[in-house]
């Protein structure tokens, strides 16, 4: 940890709402005038797309346990920019304009669905931002969350997240219930060991919560809109960050106090929240730099 260099770390699952959590820290980045070495944890994936399909076919590997990331290489990043303000990331390409771009900055031939090589963050940053599924593992070998100054978590409850993987994997890569519930199954031993730890160790935790009926994931037909979703933030310390509970339920509408550090509210008001939640706290660490 460190006040000079300080670190970000968003942790969530693909759909959990990580994206609405980054645009509002671009927001809060852009506002103030802050520049974010921005890292994803899909590049510290341990083996590139084409090698995970033979390792996930062969060895039932899943994207959550050590296996299949370099939590190593995670760990040093951040330990390394919280003392020096630099390290070393590289890009996991997901599309052809990503690779053209990246291609053209640093004179390779690399395609969707590989890493770019290792090369020195940006010079002169504020903070380091990291959003991904590890930005809070601990293990025996590694811990990445001693070096994380504020960390988010981003979680749906379980069934909610299933129903979104299943229609998300059907819509976008065409896979039936059935393949995607296997995938499930077997990334669960994983998920329950290096995933869901990390929500006790967060700063703060944004959960989605359905208010309709999500009892059998496997049937179900519809994602539940915003509309039908509480978002229950809980803060692991209060104090530390001078939550003024008060002033959140006014600016909230219709949120409520369901314990002493938890406030609920609407799913529609998710993104305002964390802004006028997160704004103080970062503008905070910038102050103690």
């Amino acid at each position: 940890m460190s006040k000079q260099h300080p670190v970000i770390a968003i942790t969530g699952s693909s759909g959990a709402g990580t994206t609405t959590v980054k645009r509002a820290f671009e927001h809060i980045f852009y506002r103030d005038g802050i520049m974010a070495a921005v890292v994803e944890g899909d590049s510290y994936h341990r083996y590139d797309r084409a090698e995970r399909r033979l390792k996930m076919a062969d060895e039932h590997l899943s994207h959550s346990g050590p296996q299949a990331n370099r939590f190593d290489k995670l760990q040093e990043l951040l330990e390394t920019y919280g003392k020096t303000g630099s390290g070393e990331k590289r890009s996991d390409l997901h599309s052809e304009e990503e690779a053209a771009e990246h291609n053209a900055r640093l004179g390779v031939d690399k395609q969707p669905g590989e890493f770019t090589p290792w090369e020195t963050l940006e010079e002169g940053t504020d903070v380091l931002f990291y959003e991904g599924l590890h930005g809070l593992v601990k293990t025996d070998e590694h811990d990445v969350s001693a070096h994380v100054d504020l960390g988010i978590g981003v979680v749906p409850n379980v069934n909610l997240e299933w129903i979104q993987k299943i229609h998300r994997d059907n819509a976008e890569r065409g896979y039936s219930a059935e393949a995607t519930v296997d995938t499930i199954m077997r990334r669960m031993p994983d998920y329950i060991n290096y995933i869901t730890p990390q929500f006790s160790v967060t700063d703060i935790n944004f959960q989605r919560v359905a208010t309709v009926d999500t009892s059998n994931p496997f049937i179900a037909r519809d994602i539940p809109t915003p509309d039908e979703i509480f978002i229950v933030i809980r803060f692991r310390n209060p104090t530390k960050h001078n939550i003024d509970f008060p002033y959140l339920l006014s600016m909230l509408e219709n949120s409520f106090m369901s314990r002493r550090n938890t406030i609920v509210v609407p799913g529609g008001k998710m993104g305002f929240a964390m802004e006028i939640i997160l704004s103080p706290i970062i503008e905070q660490m910038m102050d103690e730099r």
